[in-house]
């Protein structure tokens, strides 16, 4: 798991926590909508409600392939990454952990052939890896990835998705390096993967009656992601918990609909930087672009309803 550790992405790997049928073997932690020292300390804020201290924590990228400073995101996903929550009391050495990118290889090595890489944020790190270890790369079985916004408006620009726009460079060196063909799940499908407040109050009730302290901190952190959405978007009924289906997809495959396209990503300044770009056209004479696996339909029903199981089934470890 890739993942720069804002509100969606935590939920994201509650719901591996959560899971029998997703296992997470190592963790990438990088920049993106928090710094990498605070994305760091929130899996260290993880580790610590969870219990789950085995499994590998790599250090990942501090800025973009661009070499402008990242921006970050405190409206939307808080100070710390968590909403309201502020984990400041941990002691944490960033130091420990930040410079063992190279562990990835060892990680991939030893999954070779069974790993799936599922990134939630910026691509900096996993287009590293391309460029760094291309034949390791060539191990991993297949590639998830939550960015882009093909035939709907961006979230950061009118054209551009937060994860693309943050460093295109990487994005493109994502479509063109890549082994095989990935698996792109857009603003196209995540916008519509919507959890209702009522939703989240239910879920919460459960985990009061349970107490499971793991599970309760979700409802102040989505709270807290749908007052930003519900200011921005105003008819917005629910908060579109983007690397939540992303995971969910990764579970099944089968869940989504993809097509495969040709794509780009632009990387000229302008009003299109980090726009993705799709040739969905019928015809025969379509552009000589990498082809990638696009989402374009998932079964929302199916989504809710395999997801709150999940979520109230209990930690799978």
């Amino acid at each position: 798991m890739i993942s720069d550790f804002g509100i969606d992405d935590i939920v994201a790997v509650l719901y591996a926590y959560y899971s029998d049928t997703i296992e997470v073997v190592g963790i990438v932690s990088d920049y993106g909508n928090v710094s990498r020292e605070s994305a760091l300390k929130n899996v260290k804020y993880l580790q610590s409600i969870t219990g789950i201290t085995d499994i590998p924590v790599i250090g990942g990228a501090v800025s973009a392939l661009t070499g402008t400073r990242p921006n970050f995101y405190p409206e939307v996903h808080g100070v710390a990454g968590l909403g309201p929550i502020v984990p400041d009391e941990m002691a944490f050495d960033a130091s420990d952990i930040s410079e063992n990118f190279y562990e990835i290889k060892e990680l991939i090595n030893q999954y070779a052939g069974e790993l799936y890489i599922y990134s939630a944020g910026r691509l900096t790190s996993l287009a590293t890896a391309f460029i760094l270890y291309p034949e390791t790369m060539k191990k991993v079985k297949e590639f998830y990835v939550m960015g882009g916004a093909f035939n709907v408006p961006g979230n950061v620009t009118p054209t551009a998705e937060a994860n693309f726009y943050g460093d295109p460079y990487a994005a493109n060196i994502l479509i063109q390096l890549a082994p095989k063909k990935i698996h792109l799940i857009p603003l196209d499908v995540t916008m519509y993967a919507l959890i209702t407040p009522l939703m989240i109050d239910q879920l919460h009730e459960f985990y009061l009656k349970s107490n499971d302290k793991v599970g309760q901190i979700i409802k102040p952190m989505v709270d807290y992601y749908y007052g930003f959405y519900k200011k921005t978007y105003p008819d917005i009924t629910g908060s579109p918990l983007h690397d939540l289906v992303a995971m969910w997809a990764l579970a099944d495959g089968g869940k989504m609909i993809f097509e495969e396209v040709p794509i780009r990503v632009a990387v000229n300044t302008g009003c299109t930087f980090g726009q993705s770009v799709g040739d969905f056209r019928k015809s025969t004479d379509k552009e000589p672009w990498r082809v990638h696996k696009i989402a374009k339909q998932f079964h929302y029903g199916q989504f809710i309803k395999e997801v709150f199981s999940t979520l109230q089934s209990g930690p799978s470890r």
